[in-house]
């Protein structure tokens, strides 16, 4: 038997075998967990929480804008606004405007409407305007008499006797202001200066797309397609020739009218012009406070933009109704100031030109618009 013999060098080899042997077999056993390394060795492991599903809510709240109300209207005041035009069964124009801001919310803003008696405001203003210039004086006298008798509502025609009645001019614009006497009314516009006074008086004060019409006697007379016959003023004269004219007739000259009144004003130029007044930019500061006041003694219309003004706010207006036929009534209006506790004023001006629903609904758009305005006042 031969024996072989190792040399020198075959056990470092086999040495070198059986480490990296062994270096295998850890590796295979750290794999298989054969071996449980000591505790301090453990990592701690923190539960891992598995994310959900995002789930959209369902009518999310809508985030309001921040607005500053010296430079931006409410936008629910906005909406507000808006929806009451939209949903109106008529042709309205509707305008709100903070006196002392400069923004106006409004609904067909700057389309002509029919005034009808608002349009007294612009001849008081006139007057008052010439006493600010020494032109005329509040206490010069005044007669009135039958020849000056105008049409629809005038109260102090039961006044006029045989000599007239004698009165002021002061006397006259109250009962222009606050009963909406026509023939009042037509007796300053007389002593003004006639309806190119007031135009004129207008314009200097840059009030725009507000037209002065030709008078009481010839704007009503138009707009029933009659041409003016002074027996008309006298007794149910007016009434009377009116209904003998054929209803195609009445309907064209109304019509007519309609589509482009002769006093025509837009919402937002009146109540620009409001909040003008109420700035003392119109008139002097006198004669600023007089009409504000007479304007807060009106009788006419309190269940309109009025009735819907809350208490502790003060509301100065003027009102403006025009001629009915069946279905159709026309230039059904109020204007004015509004006042909150807080002193900050509110121009609001709406216009029906046109409808066919019944009074109560007129009323209740137009004291939803007041309720809106103080229930959107901001006092920053």
């Amino acid at each position: 038997m031969t024996i072989k013999r190792r040399g020198p060098g075959d056990g470092k080899a086999r040495f070198r075998r059986y480490a990296s042997l062994g270096v295998v077999l850890g590796a295979l056993c750290s794999c298989v967990g054969g071996a449980t390394p000591p505790p301090a060795r453990v990592a701690a492991v923190t539960p891992r929480t598995v994310a959900q599903p995002h789930r959209p809510v369902a009518n999310p709240p809508v985030a309001i804008p921040e607005y500053n109300p010296r430079s931006t209207p409410s936008p629910a005041l906005v909406t507000i606004i808006q929806s009451l035009g939209r949903n109106f069964k008529g042709h309205v124009g509707i305008a709100v405007r903070r006196v002392d801001a400069d923004w106006t919310v409004a609904w067909n803003g700057t389309q002509l409407f029919p005034q009808q008696s608002v349009s007294k405001l612009w001849v008081a203003m006139t007057l008052l305007d010439a006493v600010d210039r020494g032109k005329v004086s509040l206490s010069e006298a005044a007669i009135v008499r039958r020849e000056d008798m105008t049409l629809f509502h005038q109260p102090l025609a039961s006044l006029i006797g045989a000599s007239g009645y004698k009165t002021t001019l002061s006397d006259l614009m109250t009962r222009a202001m606050t009963q909406s006497d026509n023939t009042a009314n037509d007796m300053l516009l007389r002593r003004a200066g006639g309806p190119e006074a007031v135009r004129g008086f207008l314009a200097r004060r840059f009030v725009s797309n507000v037209r002065f019409g030709p008078g009481e006697r010839l704007l009503q007379s138009t707009t029933a397609g009659l041409s003016w016959n002074p027996s008309y003023s006298q007794g149910r004269n007016f009434y009377t020739a009116r209904a003998n004219l054929p209803k195609s007739v009445r309907e064209k000259a109304l019509d007519a009218y309609l589509a482009d009144p002769m006093d025509g004003a837009a919402p937002s130029s009146v109540v620009m012009a409001l909040a003008k007044l109420k700035r003392g930019e119109m008139l002097s500061p006198a004669s600023t406070r007089l009409l504000l006041t007479t304007m807060g003694q009106a009788k006419t219309g309190p269940q309109r933009i009025k009735g819907g003004v809350p208490a502790g706010w003060s509301y100065v207006h003027k009102t403006g109704t025009g001629q009915e036929l069946a279905p159709r009534s026309t230039g059904y209006n109020d204007i004015g100031i509004m006042t909150a506790p807080d002193g900050t004023s509110y121009a609001v001006a709406v216009f029906i030109g046109s409808t066919t629903v019944p009074i109560p609904t007129r009323w209740e758009l137009m004291q939803s618009v007041a309720k809106a305005v103080a229930a959107n006042h901001d006092k920053r």
